[in-house]
């Protein structure tokens, strides 16, 4: 749906079932009346319709205050996240912004924050977002849904599974407690990034990107991506300065004790066209 106040704003919704959301149809006729049935179950629809239109009307309300504020368009995604909270992109004098539903209840400083933040710019503003977020713990959804991909460490070229056992054993004793496996492989588009592993700390999950699971990619560099997002387990993200870091000093400290470090680094500097592709 399309919603622009002051042609300013998009939004849409996503991270569960009503994961986009546009204009109803005209309501059909109503049906004649029908005598009451005793004993009758009250379907779910109604309530759940009901819900999803005061998600949207609070969400729609929501990209247009960071709009207003801003005075650029907004393209508003809002999530059922476990791990990343608020995330954005400036670009093309637009703001494409995905937040967790908590902020839908957020009060006017950490709206102000939102905007400072990813708006504007200012750092500064993380440390109330860090803590909004600690405050609203309990509203981050804990367990997987069915409908998360599951892990499958299996590849075409390597068994996340065997190198996650090699590498836990060589370099952490046998420490880390983790599953690890495949991510599904986004769209084919012009990127220029690409993000090659990520753990849930909550969930204690690792994924890496298929892109990595080519006969071009040598295994030292699948392992250095292996340990890299198991060390997030041992150092965790950290506030400094109103700003989250998440690769603090000794996680960096030790990522440089990996006997293959500096080939790692160097092998994906000159293949990042390779990766990118996909």
């Amino acid at each position: 749906m399309t919603l622009y106040p002051r042609q300013m704003s998009l939004f849409t919704l996503s991270g569960s079932p009503t994961a986009s959301l546009r204009p109803s149809p005209p309501p059909p006729p109503e049906p004649a009346p029908q005598p009451p049935v005793r004993n009758r179950v009250v379907e779910e629809a109604p309530r759940i319709a009901s819900e999803r239109d005061e998600l949207f009307s609070r969400a729609e309300s929501l990209a247009w205050r960071l709009s207003a504020d801003l005075g650029i368009p907004v393209r508003l995604a809002v999530t059922d996240n476990r791990s990343t909270m608020v995330s954005f992109r400036r670009g093309g004098n637009v703001l494409q912004l995905r937040l967790h539903h908590m902020f839908l209840d957020a009060p006017e400083p950490v709206l102000r924050a939102v905007a400072d933040y990813a708006g504007r710019g200012h750092r500064g503003a993380g440390g109330l977002l860090d803590e909004y977020i600690r405050g609203q713990q309990p509203r981050i959804r804990q367990f997987r849904r069915e409908t998360d991909a599951d892990l499958n460490p299996v590849g075409r070229c390597f068994d996340l599974q065997t190198i996650f056992e090699g590498v836990n054993r060589t370099y952490f004793q046998d420490g880390i407690q983790a599953r690890i496996g495949w991510g599904r492989m986004p769209p084919r588009r012009r990127r220029k990034s690409i993000r090659l592993g990520v753990y849930d700390h909550q969930t204690r999950e690792i994924r890496i990107h298929p892109a990595l699971d080519r006969p071009e990619v040598p295994a030292f560099f699948v392992e250095f991506i292996v340990f890299h997002e198991m060390l997030h387990q041992l150092f965790p993200s950290t506030g400094r300065g109103g700003r989250r870091v998440h690769h603090p000093r000794a996680f960096r400290d030790r990522e440089k004790a990996f006997p293959h470090y500096v080939a790692a680094l160097r092998w994906e500097r000159e293949n990042l066209g390779v990766l990118l592709r996909g």
